[in-house]
C-alpha cells in the first residue's frame, strides 16, 4: 500500500528525507499524517521517525542548509524547517518508566519498539519517502475497519498515560465506526482506571475535551463516557441527553461545530476550573448557557449577545426544548444583533443622575425590547412619565 499526494512529495519534505536517507538512516512518516492520508482526510503536520540520534539529526539538517530547532530534544524531537514548513523528527523510542502522566524514554534503533510504545494501532502506521506503507502492528486493518484499538494490553497502555482514556473516546468520535459497537476490553480497562484521571493536569484534560467536542458528531462517544463514569469523573454534573439533539440541529442549519456551544450543552459544575478554560471561552460558554435557559425572546438574545453567540444560544435553547431551529430564528437573532437602543444616557441627564440614570435607562431598554425593538427615541422619551 502506498500513500499519494503532494503533501509529502513536495521538494521541501523530500529534502528532509534525503538528508537522513543519504546518510544511511531510516526516515518514515508516522502517526496522524499517515492515518489521515490513508482515510483520504486532510493532512496538516508531518511527523517523521528515524533511527538517527537527535544530535545527528540537527547536524545533518544544518549541513543541508536547513534550520534545526531542539523543540523536545530530551524526548528525541528536533523540528527541522524546510521550505518554511516545520517537520518534527523524532528518534525511535521505547518506554523505560511510566507513572500515568509522563514517560521516561530511551532511544531505540527499532521501529517495532517505537510502534509498541504508541497508543492505538491506527497511530502506529509508518510510510517512507516514496509513500510505501510499513505496518508493524497491523494497524491498517483496524484503521480501514474504523476500529480504535489499543496496542497490546489496554490496561497497560492506559496505566502508562491516563490521558489515553480520553484519547480513546476522542479518536473514536473522529475516526471510529461507532455503529460497530465498542471494544469490551477497552471499556473494561477504562472503567478500572477512572481514578487515574484525577492525576492529570486540567489543561491536558481540557485540551482533549475540546478536540473531542469538535468532532462531527461527539454524541455517541460522550454517551459512553457517561455510562462508564468517565464524563462525571472529569466534569461533575454533566449530562449528555441534549447533545444528539444539538448536533442534529447544527447539521440541519449547516452550522459548523462550536466548542463553547457544545460545552454549554453538557452543563456541569465548575466547568471553567475543570477544564482550565480561557477567560474568553468561559465567558462565551456561560453567556450561551444563560441565554438559552432564560426567558429572553430571540431578538433580545441577538441584541444581548451578538449574532455569533446569539445563534449558539438560540440553537441550544431549541435543543433543550426539542424544537426546530428555523430560518426565522436565525433572522430574528440577526435582527436583534443589528439593533441599537435609540436612547442614550446623555438624553436623560437633564432629569436623572447616578443610579437613577442607570435605572431609567434600563427601564426604557426593557420597554423598547418589549415593543419588538421598534419604538423610536421620541416615542421612548415621550412616554417616560407613563
Amino acid at each position: 500500500m502506498k500513500l499519494t499526494g503532494d503533501w509529502f512529495q513536495n521538494e521541501a519534505t523530500q529534502q528532509v528525507f534525503s538528508f537522513l536517507n543519504d546518510a544511511g538512516f531510516q526516515a518514515h512518516m508516522v502517526g496522524g499524517c499517515v492515518r489521515n492520508a490513508l482515510l483520504g482526510q486532510p493532512v496538516s503536520d508531518i511527523d517523521i521517525s528515524t533511527d538517527a540520534m537527535p544530535e545527528t539529526v540537527s547536524k545533518l539538517a544544518q549541513t543541508a542548509g536547513l534550520k534545526a530547532i531542539p523543540t523536545g530534544v530530551e524526548h528525541g524531537t528536533v523540528t527541522v524547517v524546510s521550505g518554511g514548513e516545520p517537520h518534527e523528527i523524532t528518534t525511535y523510542r521505547k518506554d523505560i518508566e511510566t507513572d500515568g502522566r509522563k514517560a521516561v524514554v530511551a532511544f531505540s534503533k527499532s521501529m517495532v519498539e517505537d510502534a509498541e510504545r504508541r497508543d492505538f494501532t491506527m497511530n502506529a502506521i509508518y510510510a517512507d519517502a516514496q509513500g510505501q506503507v510499513v505496518d508493524p502492528l497491523g494497524g491498517i486493518d483496524d484503521l480501514l475497519a474504523r476500529r480504535v484499538r489499543f496496542i497490546g494490553s489496554a490496561h497497560d497502555r492506559i496505566r502508562e498515560d491516563y490521558l489515553r482514556i480520553l484519547r480513546f473516546f476522542r479518536f473514536t468520535a473522529w475516526y471510529g465506526d461507532q455503529s460497530l459497537g465498542w471494544d469490551v476490553e477497552s471499556l473494561s480497562a477504562i472503567s478500572s482506571n477512572l481514578a487515574g484521571l484525577e492525576t492529570l493536569s486540567k489543561e491536558r484534560v481540557g485540551h482533549e475535551i475540546k478536540r473531542l467536542l469538535l468532532a462531527p458528531n461527539p454524541a455517541p462517544a460522550l454517551a459512553v463516557m457517561e455510562q462508564t463514569g468517565v464524563l462525571h469523573a472529569i466534569l461533575d454534573g454533566a449530562d449528555t441527553k441534549t447533545m444528539p439533539i444539538l448536533v442534529h440541529l447544527e447539521e440541519a442549519a449547516q452550522l459548523e461545530p462550536s466548542f463553547t456551544r457544545r460545552l454549554a450543552a453538557l452543563g456541569g459544575r465548575n466547568v471553567a476550573d475543570a477544564f482550565r478554560l480561557s477567560k474568553s471561552d468561559e465567558r462565551d460558554r456561560a453567556a450561551i448557557q444563560h441565554a438559552a435557559m432564560s426567558y429572553q425572546d430571540t431578538k433580545e438574545i441577538g441584541y444581548r449577545l451578538g449574532n455569533r453567540l446569539g445563534l449558539d444560544a438560540k440553537l441550544l435553547r431549541s435543543a433543550y426544548l426539542e424544537t426546530e431551529f428555523t430560518a426565522q430564528d436565525a433572522l430574528d437573532v440577526e435582527t436583534g444583533a443589528g439593533s441599537t437602543l435609540p436612547v442614550k444616557a446623555a438624553d436623560l441627564m437633564d432629569k436623572f443622575q447616578g443610579a437613577a440614570l442607570g435605572q431609567k435607562l434600563r427601564l426604557l431598554e426593557d420597554r423598547w425590547i418589549q415593543s419588538g425593538m421598534i419604538l423610536s427615541k421620541e416615542e421612548l422619551l415621550g412616554g417616560m412619565d407613563d
